[in-house]
């Protein structure tokens, strides 16, 4: 299963769903639906995550075994 961090990169940006979601060119529901783990993001999304962030890739997501 894929962990992330995303709630924790949002509250320290005190930024909502939606602004995340604008500020990387998807929908909430993606946002919503990668947060809670119920869809893998592309690659494409993650690196988008990361960029907005200012972090790695691998500072957001990791795989819980």
């Amino acid at each position: 299963m894929l962990d992330n961090n995303i709630a924790k990169l949002q509250g320290k940006l005190k930024i909502s769903q939606q602004e995340l979601a604008d500020g990387i060119g998807v929908s909430r529901k993606t946002i919503s639906t990668v947060e809670t783990g119920r869809f893998t993001p592309s690659v494409v999304i993650a690196l988008k995550l990361a960029a907005y962030f200012h972090v790695t890739v691998e500072s957001i997501f990791s795989i819980e075994e």
